[in-house]
């Protein structure tokens, strides 16, 4: 058991209370519809439309790294940040979906991507696979929006299609939970343990339902599509997986298992649920997804290590501050665990930020540039977001 200083305990048992009410779903209120669109090509140029999850929606894109100190927009990270009126706007960066949660940011790994095409992104911070199914396939409305299958089906209509990507399954599995989860554990003043045993027996009885809910969105995809006018074979269909957001224990830069990893990185983990997270959990899922990808049909794109070495308090990046300017080559690619007080949302928390949208992006790209196939995406240690590379799975 960690013994912390007894003057902390206050402080300990006030940030526990904090981490409780953490999410990284991305659940608010419903309220107005928002704007799905943001071509980047004229309108006959074809679509590249992405669905699913806030991996992809955009959720954190608000934010070029990370920092504490408040100044100037959180030392440049900040990208809502107005400096002639000393204030933050989310709009700036999320548009309307900022409304009801969806989170589209514009950096969004669609927005992202290099290609000569129109964008559309209709993925929702939040979403399970319900979100996006057809409604006589169990689908529902989320956060006010229409089922995003049904939405596919709307805007592929008299359109040619380039590709459909799909980031799916983190949230049917639970993943916002498990990881508030082991946060709670951290942060309790005493007889906090290791979240990994349970969990991952948790994670061992869902994976097979994880499975289904991406083979089943994969489906519902293609009979839109196929209900727009596009019969399989025309267009490009792409299941990606889940970037690992913290590093395993061996290289965060926080050693000890101390309080600084809460209230300075952002990374409030035990030294074996950080290696669990990376090692096993991880891995794990985007195994799940890579035989929902060959079952249903589509091509996998494995993101399990595109982060390698830029996540969360990882030793091989560094904070921003008055010295240091947030950076692609240097800043984190993740938005660390921060309880919504003080810098922006707690739905943010542990999603890729700019810099991890603009690298997915990059990804993307480069998929689509190849023949169909699967391929597994990793970055370029030292570099930035445009340096990322593919290798063929298999």
């Amino acid at each position: 058991m960690i013994t912390y200083p007894s003057r902390r305990s206050k402080a300990l048992a006030a940030a526990a209370a904090t981490v409780c009410a953490l999410t990284v779903s991305g659940a608010l209120p419903a309220s107005a519809s928002a704007s799905r669109t943001t071509p980047a090509a004229p309108a006959e140029a074809p679509l590249l439309v992405s669905v699913g999850d806030s991996f992809i929606s955009g959720e954190a894109g608000r934010w070029a790294g990370n920092s504490n100190v408040r100044a100037n927009g959180h030392s440049g990270t900040d990208r809502a940040w107005d400096p002639e009126t000393g204030r933050s706007d989310p709009y700036r960066v999320y548009g309307s979906s900022y409304d009801n949660g969806c989170n589209r940011s514009d950096v969004a790994e669609v927005q992202s991507t290099t290609l000569d095409v129109s964008r559309i992104n209709l993925a929702c911070s939040g979403a399970t696979s319900k979100a996006v199914l057809l409604p006589e396939s169990g689908g529902a409305p989320f956060k006010g929006e229409r089922s995003q299958a049904g939405e596919l089906e709307d805007v592929a209509a008299g359109r040619t299609v380039r590709a459909v990507v799909v980031s799916i399954g983190g949230n049917d599995l639970g993943f916002s939970d498990i990881i508030t989860g082991c946060a709670t554990e951290f942060v309790k003043p005493f007889g906090g343990s290791p979240c990994a045993p349970d969990a991952a027996q948790q994670v061992a009885q869902r994976l097979p339902g994880v499975r289904q809910a991406a083979v089943n969105t994969l489906a519902d995809v293609r009979t839109a599509l196929e209900r727009a006018g596009h019969p399989a074979g025309s267009y490009r269909l792409v299941l990606q997986s889940y970037p690992s957001p913290l590093p395993d224990a061996g290289r965060i830069r926080y050693p000890g298992e101390k309080y600084d990893r809460l209230s300075s990185g952002g990374c409030p983990f035990f030294d074996k649920d950080l290696t669990w997270a990376h090692d096993e959990l991880v891995p794990e899922i985007s195994s799940v997804l890579a035989d929902a990808a060959d079952e249903g049909g589509a091509e996998f794109l494995d993101l399990s290590r595109s982060f390698e070495g830029r996540e969360v308090c990882s030793t091989s990046t560094r904070q921003a501050d008055a010295g240091h300017s947030p950076a692609g080559d240097t800043s984190e690619w993740v938005r660390f665990v921060t309880s919504g007080a003080g810098q922006g949302q707690r739905q943010e928390s542990l999603h890729p930020n700019r810099y991890g949208q603009q690298a997915l992006g990059t990804c993307l790209t480069l998929q689509l540039e190849q023949p169909s196939g699967d391929r597994r995406c990793t970055n370029t240690a030292g570099q930035g977001p445009a340096a990322m590379r593919l290798s063929s799975i298999g």
